[in-house]
């Protein structure tokens, strides 16, 4: 698997932008710490080949009101958008020229909590729909590959407040996932940023 660092070199049926340092550290800190003790945070579980499990994480959804989210026979109700989350949504959209109108939140707890292969190809998100993780706290691997070209899968390193977008035809065409690891870490909180239509 190989090592991706910006900028990405241009990949097959992808618009990946990674942006290291979009917060700065003490703004990070600070949100993380708000995040970690004002979020409403659930375990919901999830459906994976036809069994039940409790999601290797904790979620919550923030959102415009009628913009409901669903995955993995999971349906989430959106919070509505704090001041803080609003100017966050704000500084992404800025970024990458499109327009979200929800937030999943994800919390990692520690490197045993993780999310498995998948794509951001939800029907309710449309046609290519872009996707915004911005990343807090501790740093994880995030791996790529493509569902049919074996060669291309590669893996990012995601920083403390750093933003990675996925945009164009991705979602189609690549998985993603965050693995676990057996190196003792401290939390992520992962403020993915989408557009339910």
């Amino acid at each position: 698997m190989t090592i991706l660092k910006a900028p990405f070199p241009d990949l097959p049926d992808a618009h990946l932008r990674y942006l290291p340092g979009f917060l700065k550290p003490r703004e990070t800190q600070v949100l993380m710490d708000r995040l970690e003790q004002e979020v409403p945070w659930q375990q919901d579980p999830i459906r994976v080949f036809g069994k039940t499990y409790p999601q290797p994480r904790l979620t919550a959804l923030y959102g415009e009101a009628g913009s409901s989210y669903g995955y993995s026979g999971i349906r989430m109700q959106p919070l509505p958008f704090t001041p803080a989350l609003s100017e966050l949504k704000d500084m992404v959209e800025a970024e990458a020229g499109c327009t979200f109108n929800i937030c999943l939140l994800n919390l990692y707890r520690d490197g045993q909590d993780s999310n498995g292969w998948h794509a951001d190809n939800e029907k309710e998100l449309g046609t290519n729909p872009a996707i915004a993780s911005l990343s807090l706290g501790a740093s994880r691997w995030f791996h790529l590959k493509h569902r049919r070209e074996a060669a291309h899968r590669y893996k990012v390193l995601l920083e403390n407040g750093s933003l990675l977008l996925m945009q164009g035809a991705m979602q189609h065409h690549w998985l993603h996932q965050l693995p676990k690891t057996q190196k003792p870490l401290e939390a992520r909180i992962n403020l993915t940023f989408r557009k339910v239509v």
